[in-house]
């Protein structure tokens, strides 16, 4: 199970890091709808000239991800099936985040109307 790094822990509730781009600084409210969509997209475009290897990069597109798949599940899939694939290739020992990215497009692939799919994802 991965382990909070120093720094995630110094930004946890300063509204810098990975967290800013998921709730409110001042409240802690989860971001939600048409928002949600606008950070993730915010979020992937300032981490997208990073590489492949970079986890905030990858982080970033499982939240551009995780934001599509309510509203736009059909364009959430590839989204989804890239992110899983970069965890599967860099990140083979992190079960957890292996597991939550299956979720997501299994999660994803329901609302896609794909439920053969989701129910043999792997």
């Amino acid at each position: 199970q991965a382990e909070m790094s120093v720094k995630e822990k110094e930004e946890w509730n300063t509204g810098e890091g990975m967290r800013k781009w998921d709730a409110c600084f001042d409240c802690g409210q989860l971001f939600h709808g048409a928002v949600m969509v606008a950070l993730g997209w915010a979020c992937w475009k300032t981490y997208l000239g990073r590489s492949d290897r970079d986890r905030n990069r990858c982080q970033a597109m499982g939240g551009l991800g995780a934001a599509l798949r309510e509203s736009l599940p059909k364009e959430a899939v590839p989204v989804l099936e890239a992110n899983l694939a970069l965890l599967r290739r860099y990140w083979p020992h992190d079960e957890n985040g292996i597991l939550v990215a299956q979720t997501s497009l299994a999660v994803c692939l329901g609302n896609a109307g794909r439920l053969d799919e989701a129910l043999v994802l792997e």
